[in-house]
């Protein structure tokens, strides 16, 4: 599998196109969205066993997605909230 890099780029979901941050180095996972009020578009943590809300000032939608980036879950987390895949 080919590895991701930091970065941006374009994802298409029914034909709208949706701005995606790529957050692939420990460095930028660590950092995420922590320290901003908002977010136009999206996030993608590569690899990522989880995510948390944990220090941030609003609400995210979390997509759970396979290696083929299809979504398995979807799951609205508010601020200090752990969250994990379920199997």
């Amino acid at each position: 599998m080919a590895r991701w890099r930091d970065g941006t780029g374009t994802m298409y979901g029914a034909g709208t196109p949706v701005v995606v941050e790529i957050a692939a180095s420990y460095r930028a996972r660590r950092r995420g969205l922590l320290g901003r009020d908002g977010m136009a578009g999206a996030l993608l943590l590569t690899p990522a066993s989880g995510v948390h809300t944990f220090g941030m000032r609003f609400a995210i939608d979390v997509a759970y997605l396979d290696r083929q980036l299809r979504v398995l879950a979807v799951r609205t987390m508010p601020p200090g909230r752990l969250g994990l895949p379920r199997p």
